[in-house]
């Protein structure tokens, strides 16, 4: 019997993609659901390889799957999936680790520099009525980066892209993770912080590019952000609850951040009991005003990136389901 994948987010208009890199003798499968307890188990029972782009990947989801061997996650992140259950039942779990890096890098210095420019600011200023006076405005937004330092917490593909982009401007870049060899620092010409604590004190600008894990959730709390120098800005374009997001709150309102730039949340899209910092962004708050930035965790978009999302996810699938390699897989969570 031929090998069964399924797709079932009802993404694409047909599967012609994955048709030609998967091959005529798979079966490929697309319905549109909006989570897959909507499918029926009869679906189910056959599918040996699964794409995962928004869906949540529950025990009781995989239990339904009794074939399956092979995961592939749309994205770098995968949290969404239980990895423990999938490593308990001998299934291969695989991400995207090179797709959407320049976007999302891109996206991450963009955010810093509309706030260290007043960029936000001003826009809202000139739009106002009356409109503000021809003049800048002081803020402690506005900052030189030649002057100053840019964190990077986290060093992975796009971390170590933010960094080279950070670089450029002419900031003083440092970074931390524990994770990485000796030499790491020397090889891009940045510093290195050992401990996340020395990271914070120094970075006057610092952008988060950290995988949520149970080690990483709520890492970056009230404690960490008060070691920041006056006038900060934090840029997250990684994980939403690795946040502390009414910390950060607190910490806007005393004036501890200047800044922020978030596009990912702790719960997307955000429920009807949104946080108050949102509800406080939404409503225009002038204490507020300039001084954040929210991004509906767009930073990976572009039509170039929409592009690879599909066909690396195919590729991935064809090199570990049908031939056996090890391309982009991830290690097992036996918990």
């Amino acid at each position: 019997m031929a090998v069964t994948v399924m797709q079932a987010e009802g993404l694409y208009p047909d599967d012609t993609v994955e048709r030609e890199v998967l091959g005529p003798d798979v079966r490929i499968l697309q319905p549109h659901s909006g989570s897959l307890a909507e499918l029926p188990d009869s679906l189910l029972t056959e599918v040996e390889g699964l794409f995962i782009f928004r869906h949540w990947l529950s025990a009781a989801d995989i239990a339904r799957f009794p074939k399956l061997r092979c995961v592939v996650r749309m994205g770098v992140g995968y949290d969404r999936l239980d990895r423990v259950t999938l490593a308990s039942r001998g299934v291969t779990v695989c991400n995207l680790p090179d797709y959407g890096t320049t976007e999302v890098a891109d996206h991450a210095i963009a955010l810093a520099l509309a706030l260290r420019r007043g960029l936000l600011l001003h826009h809202d200023a000139q739009r106002a009525a009356p409109p503000a006076p021809w003049v800048p405005i002081e803020s402690p937004l506005v900052q030189r980066p030649s002057n100053r330092t840019f964190g990077v917490l986290g060093l992975g593909r796009i971390g170590t892209a933010v960094a080279l982009r950070a670089k450029a401007f002419g900031w003083r870049v440092v970074f931390h993770d524990p994770y990485l060899p000796n030499g790491t620092e020397l090889a891009l010409g940045i510093q290195r912080a050992r401990h996340i604590e020395e990271l914070f004190a120094q970075a006057d600008t610092l952008s988060l590019h950290t995988p949520l894990t149970s080690t990483t959730r709520g890492l970056v709390d009230e404690r960490l952000l008060r070691l920041m120098p006056a006038g900060a800005v934090l840029v997250n374009t990684a994980r939403g609850p690795v946040l502390d997001l009414d910390a950060l709150e607190r910490c806007l309102r005393d004036g501890t951040v200047a800044g922020a730039g978030l596009d990912v949340l702790p719960e997307e899209p955000p429920g009807p009991a949104i946080p108050s910092l949102l509800s406080a962004y939404r409503a225009r708050e002038s204490w507020l005003a300039g001084r954040l930035i929210v991004t509906p965790h767009s930073a990976y978009h572009s039509p170039d990136a929409v592009a690879d999302i599909r066909r690396k996810s195919a590729e991935t699938m064809r090199d570990v389901l049908l031939e056996g390699r090890t391309t982009n897989v991830i290690p097992p969570d036996h918990g």
